[in-house]
């Protein structure tokens, strides 16, 4: 292995260490390992907010998804950022069509609704500076989505599908990730050719909700048919990450879907829904008074629609120890008949939102940064090829050179004026010196 020379010995620092060539700088976007050993909010049109996803990032969520937004919509709106919150909201006529957030910027996914490849990147452009991946929907149902051919749609039709995702990993910068949310189709078969086609796209992951286009939420997830798949993606060879979607509770159960299923990551969604601290290995108890009233401080702080926010909360619950059922009833019917924040004064206390948020960065910018697995390779390798310090401890004085017989620099023999071409008593030139 190879060493770097060192010119000079480094001076011994206060404790004694001595300085070292700073780290090679941890990288700040998404990478295939982001999308690895981790439990994600999934994306939900109406309940993934920015205070919701805030929130789960709080409790522990690696990455969270945003809402779909259909390609179209976004295109005109109008970036505005309030000089008060740092809240980034995109503008449509009469309200903010998507909201976010600096703090969230590393951890988010945009997800697009498309059935074009050039609307669909116009629309990733628009928003690619607030967020560090984008998304495509192709496994919504629901018919608002699927009768202009997308979400679900794209199923059936590969060609489209794969090619707005080609189109989006060639027109996007690299460090915005890519990648695909699709469903079961109805045989193994099928569902392993499309999940190919859609791996030799470039993506960074692939989410499997393991539900087929038409069963319902009500009917339980085919979490048995992913790990077939999920080793048939690892026989291919491609760094694509495959995550599992359905019927995830929480993180202790994401760790046994995880050795189910082989999956790499686990999404969440319902139960981020109802309780948000979900990701946490401790999630909230009795959400009506240790989530709820935090919940509209913080809506109330970034300026979250009222409309917004009283379908959060309202969705919330969760195991109750202290709270009553009566009493939690009684809550969301006052929450659900209120015409905004203040009228709740009663119930969230002090309107103390700045503090909330400001908990909830105090721990997300926390986290350790993270890093690629090439550049912490070369980080070792780098510390490997530098040799320890050289230095003398400060409380010993300097060793004596060795002895080498050869006569001290003191009692060197003057050279004759004839090679120097000068006097070596005087300065005075010897004429005839050599020239």
């Amino acid at each position: 292995m190879s060493r770097r020379l060192i010119s000079t010995s480094p001076t011994p620092g206060p404790q004694g260490d001595s300085e070292r060539p700073p780290k090679r700088p941890r990288i700040d976007h998404l990478t295939p390992d982001s999308f690895r050993n981790g439990i994600f909010l999934a994306p939900m049109v109406r309940s993934g907010a920015l205070p919701t996803r805030l929130m789960a990032l709080k409790h522990g969520a690696t990455l969270v998804w945003g809402p779909e937004m259909v390609d179209k919509a976004i295109l005109h709106a109008e970036r505005e950022v309030d000089p008060v919150t740092g809240v980034i909201s995109y503008n449509g006529k009469t309200r903010a069509m998507f909201t976010t957030h600096p703090l969230e910027k590393p951890y988010l996914i945009y997800q697009i609704g498309s059935a074009d490849p050039e609307l669909a990147v116009q629309a990733a452009k628009t928003v690619m500076q607030d967020i560090s991946g984008v998304d495509l929907n192709c496994g919504c149902p629901k018919p608002f989505s699927t009768h202009a051919g997308m979400g679900a749609a794209l199923l059936t039709n590969p060609d489209l599908l794969c090619g707005i995702l080609e189109a989006l990993r060639r027109e996007l910068p690299r460090e915005i990730s890519v990648s695909a949310k699709i469903r079961l189709l109805s045989t193994q078969e099928e569902t392993k050719k499309l999940v190919e086609r859609i791996a030799r796209t470039g993506v960074n992951a692939i989410t499997v909700h393991c539900r087929t286009r038409n069963m319902r939420p009500r009917e339980r997830a085919l979490v048995e048919r992913l790990k077939e798949i999920v080793e048939f993606v690892q026989g291919l060879g491609l760094d694509v990450a495959i995550i599992q979607n359905g019927d995830c509770t929480g993180r202790e159960d994401a760790k046994r879907i995880r050795d189910l299923t082989g999956a790499d990551s686990v999404m969440i969604a319902t139960a981020a829904e109802s309780n948000p601290s979900c990701f946490s290995a401790i999630p909230l108890r009795d959400v009506e008074s240790t989530l709820s009233p935090s919940y509209l401080r913080l809506c109330k702080y970034l300026d979250n629609h009222w409309a917004s926010t009283k379908f959060c909360v309202t969705q919330f619950k969760g195991v109750r120890s202290e709270v009553s059922k009566m009493d939690a009833h009684e809550l969301k019917s006052r929450i659900a008949k209120a015409k905004g924040y203040e009228s709740l004064d009663d119930i969230v206390g002090s309107w103390t939102g700045e503090e909330e948020f400001k908990e909830i960065s105090r721990i997300v910018e926390a986290r350790q940064p993270r890093i690629s697995a090439e550049a912490e390779q070369e980080e070792v390798s780098e510390e490997e090829d530098i040799p320890p310090p050289c230095a003398t401890p400060p409380d010993r004085p300097n060793p004596e050179p060795p002895k080498s017989g050869a006569p001290k620099m003191g009692l060197r023999m003057p050279m004759p004026a004839i090679l120097t071409g000068s006097n070596m008593v005087s300065p005075t030139p010897t004429p005839g010196g050599l020239r």
